[in-house]
């Protein structure tokens, strides 16, 4: 099969296919490339040039049959156009070209699912600070934004950078090798690793920022991350965070309308819920529960299951919500936990019984700036008949959020409260 040539006219349908294929294969092609020239500032470099040749050759020579391996290879030898150049840096044109001897093109690029996971166990090596292990692969493995990834964290963008930097030089100057540990050693580096993919799917299932609820690129990408995790090491809680995220897939197209705003669950059709994901989330649940060896991910997956398998808002088991959440407070005792309990236990026991916990964790003051903090108290307090409490709650939560259709619904919100 050979490459499909475009006229020049036909040069916008090239950017975009470019640019499609940015956004689905350029955090792969950029584990490639660190792995091949052994530097992240160099692969992102090699990357962007890439990138680059792609708009200028394409529309003339047509697109290849694998473009991310034309990608990989125009990158490397970028770089090593670059190194020549340098003439400072003989050390690195030597290891660069070492690396770049091979005339089989095919022999570098046919490992690139293998790179991506590959660099994530680098980024979480034991010898980097588990404070910047998680941060460090969000941004050089999935291409998160710092500013994305302090969000996440609820500290500013200048620290997170500065967390990401360290993690950088700990690589280089520990010579931390790119590769996937041995099964030995897989079973200690999971943690950090699971935690990476579960951040990436919550920025996927709802971004911290910008005009869309969901990134479907980043949702695809750590449901892939998981699988291929899951191949490699069969542990329940990857089997629990795989079931975890097909859940939570199942309702996407429920969740906002045709203007891209929220559906919230209790008015969601379930009719156009993805059956065949429920189906399979279902599934691994009940298989790393049985495994007796779960913790956190498999208990949130138990409680996204009960969600998935009520036919109605109304009819949800609420007591064993309540006491899933028991036994992960046990074991992630986190403020979050503590906020996805309280309104748990608003559904169970009434919303002053979930208020008075909530009050509790803004008094702790961890999550000051988390917005779904003070949008579930507004809830709350709207359902207690607080009115006033209420839209001061949900005022806070919008001047806490940047992304557009969570602050339409919170807006809509304090409308309809104003107008009691």
């Amino acid at each position: 099969m050979g490459r499909q040539v475009y006229m020049p006219q036909q040069a916008n349908t090239v950017n975009q296919i470019i640019s499609d294929i940015y956004t689905r294969e350029s955090r792969r092609v950029f584990a490639t490339l660190v792995r091949l020239l052994g530097d992240f500032n160099l692969a992102e470099e090699a990357l962007q040039d890439a990138f680059s040749a792609a708009l200028t050759q394409w529309p003339e020579t047509g697109i290849p049959d694998q473009p991310s391996a034309w990608l990989v290879s125009t990158g490397r030898f970028k770089a090593l156009d670059q190194a020549r150049r340098r003439t400072r840096h003989d050390q690195l044109l030597q290891e660069v070209a070492q690396l770049t001897d091979d005339d089989d093109v095919d022999a570098e690029y046919m490992a690139i699912e293998d790179d991506q996971l590959r660099l994530i166990f680098t980024c979480c090596h034991p010898a980097i600070a588990p404070s910047v292990q998680v941060p460090l692969t969000l941004r050089e493995v999935c291409g998160l934004s710092t500013e994305e990834i302090a969000s996440a964290y609820l500290v500013s963008p200048s620290t997170m950078a500065q967390r990401i930097v360290r993690g950088k030089a700990k690589i280089k100057d520990a010579k931390i090798p790119y590769e996937i540990p041995t099964l030995s050693e897989l079973p200690e580096r999971l943690d950090a690793v699971l935690a990476v993919i579960y951040l990436v799917f919550n920025e996927g299932y709802s971004t911290s920022e910008g005009a869309s609820l969901t990134r479907v690129d980043l949702i695809a990408e750590a449901i892939h991350l998981t699988r291929t995790l899951i191949s490699l090491l069969p542990d329940p809680e990857a089997q629990g965070l795989l079931a975890l995220m097909l859940l939570h897939e199942s309702r996407r197209e429920a969740r906002t309308d045709v203007d891209g705003d929220i559906v919230l669950l209790e008015d969601q059709d379930r009719s156009t819920w993805n059956a065949a994901l429920i189906a399979e989330g279902v599934a691994l649940t009940q298989a790393a529960l049985r495994s007796r060896r779960f913790g956190f991910y498999t208990l949130q997956a138990a409680i996204s299951a009960v969600h998935a398998q009520s036919s109605s808002y109304d009819s949800t088991n609420w007591h064993q919500i309540v006491s899933l959440y028991d036994v992960l407070r046990q074991i992630e005792g986190t403020p979050v936990i503590e906020l996805n309990y309280a309104i748990a236990l608003s559904m169970r026991d009434g919303p002053q019984a979930g208020i008075e916990l909530i009050e509790a964790v803004i008094r702790d003051g961890k999550l000051k700036d988390y917005h779904l903090l003070y949008s579930a108290y507004g809830e709350l307090l709207s359902r207690a008949a607080q009115p006033q409490a209420a839209i001061a709650a949900f005022e806070t939560a919008l001047t806490l959020t940047t992304q557009s259709p969570e602050r339409r619904v919170i807006q809509s919100k304090i409308d309809v409260l104003r107008n009691i």
